[in-house]
């Protein structure tokens, strides 16, 4: 593989920055940027925000720094430069600039890094050239995230970079899970393998969870139902992620918001031949206008599950549908792993919505699996048990925190070695 970049594990002395403890993390969208800069020294969030529509007349950024009110500016903002350097000068006004001795580095998610970025990588020509290369395996997400790269780089071209793969936790998986049965030579040519994705999120409450528990991750078996719009479980032993549902794109797994999950692959061969679509209109229908909002017109689990309260026999099924396949994958997952210590549920619905959790575990009490009602009621925003006293599996409701994990990676890369100037 001499045509890759290698990925870099510790600093080269010419970029060590100055003992400081902040990085900031930029998640860069195709007309969004969304920030966080956080101080790795307690871990504690010194601001946040969010630029969205890029590129049109209605541009509008908010920003929230800690402690303080939101404030949001709107008007145009024509490209990614012209967010982040509005961003800075937000920033700022808050006396946590980017020109700032404290910033250490800037950290980037990269959604796919492929087979080859394992681990968070400094961000140099070779390494965007390998993220560009991948472009066609992540044609929605990579050119976003290589646009604000590029921006940050411009910006502030003497501070380390660092981009972290929403896939590189799923590398771990064996060939046994990691590939498709179809033809090898093929499937090498094109990169057809199943990746998976929220990697920092499976990694992050994989490991908070062990702690939960008191137990080292190393030593713990998990399975981590990542559910939002885009929704993902994952089966990690011993700290290592050894089955994830998404696969070559975000579209394989799990009923999700807006995208199918797993479905006979000839449907698409049948929509072709038999209802004359295109491959474009196609990929539109299975990413965009299935899963939640295709079975009952609704993709926010709050309204669905409103709907399913007042009797809309629609709104059930979609539901249960989406239920059906989440038990499915916590059932496959207990296989895979043989031994599971917990079920940890995270995101935007597995953190809020607790018919969900009480549904997918229904009926799986002969695995040690079973909710406590009154626990599972309670809204918090700490991780926390929710299964019974004395449960064979524990259940669990942790919050995840992408950008803390980012920031994590990124830091301990930028003062790995210890080698300050």
């Amino acid at each position: 593989m001499s045509s890759h970049p290698s990925p870099t594990t510790a600093l080269p002395d010419e970029l060590r920055s100055a003992p400081s403890s902040r990085v900031l993390v930029l998640n860069s969208g195709s007309s969004s940027l969304k920030y966080q800069l956080l101080d790795m020294g307690d871990s504690s969030r010194l601001a946040a925000g969010l630029v969205e529509r890029i590129g049109e007349q209605t541009s509008r950024l908010k920003h929230t720094p800690a402690g303080g009110e939101s404030r949001e500016r709107g008007g145009a903002i024509a490209d990614h430069d012209a967010a982040l350097k509005a961003v800075a000068e937000e920033l700022a006004k808050d006396g946590l600039g980017l020109d700032s001795p404290e910033l250490a580095a800037i950290g980037h998610r990269v959604v796919h890094g492929g087979k080859f970025f394992t681990e968070p990588t400094v961000i140099d020509d070779a390494v965007l050239a390998e993220i560009e290369r991948l472009i066609p395996v992540a044609p929605l997400h990579n050119p976003a995230n290589l646009t604000g790269i590029r921006t940050a780089r411009a910006l502030r071209p003497d501070l380390p970079q660092v981009a972290v793969f929403d896939t590189a936790f799923h590398t771990t998986m064996p060939e046994s899970a990691a590939r498709y049965a179809i033809d090898v030579k093929t499937a090498d040519e094109h990169r057809v393998r199943r990746y998976g994705f929220h990697g920092t999120s499976h990694a992050y409450v994989s490991r908070a969870t062990a702690e939960l528990l008191g137990k080292d991750p190393s030593e713990t078996n998990v399975i981590v139902l990542h559910l939002g719009n885009g929704a993902s479980a994952s089966a990690v032993r011993g700290g290592r992620c050894v089955d994830t549902s998404m696969g070559l794109t975000p579209l394989e797994g799990l009923v999700m918001g807006t995208r199918s999950g797993d479905m006979d692959p000839a449907v698409i061969f049948h929509l072709m031949r038999v209802g004359g679509m295109s491959a474009d209109e196609i990929d539109t229908l299975l990413n965009k206008k299935s899963g939640l909002i295709g079975l009952c017109g609704d993709n926010d689990m709050r309204e669905i599950r409103r709907r399913v309260d007042e009797g809309d026999e629609q709104a059930e099924l979609a539901f249960d549908i989406y239920i059906h396949r989440l038990k499915k994958y916590i059932g496959a997952y207990y296989a895979v792993l043989g031994r599971v210590d917990a079920v940890a549920f995270t995101a935007g619905v597995g953190e809020n919505a607790a018919p969900v959790r009480e549904a997918a575990l229904a009926g799986l009490e002969e695995l040690g699996l079973a909710v406590d009602g009154e626990r599972n009621a309670v809204r918090g925003d700490e991780a926390r048990l929710i299964s019974p006293e004395g449960a064979r599996v524990a259940v669990a409701v942790v919050p995840t925190d992408e950008e803390l994990e980012i920031a994590t990676q990124t830091y301990a890369l930028v003062i790995g070695s210890g080698n300050h100037t």
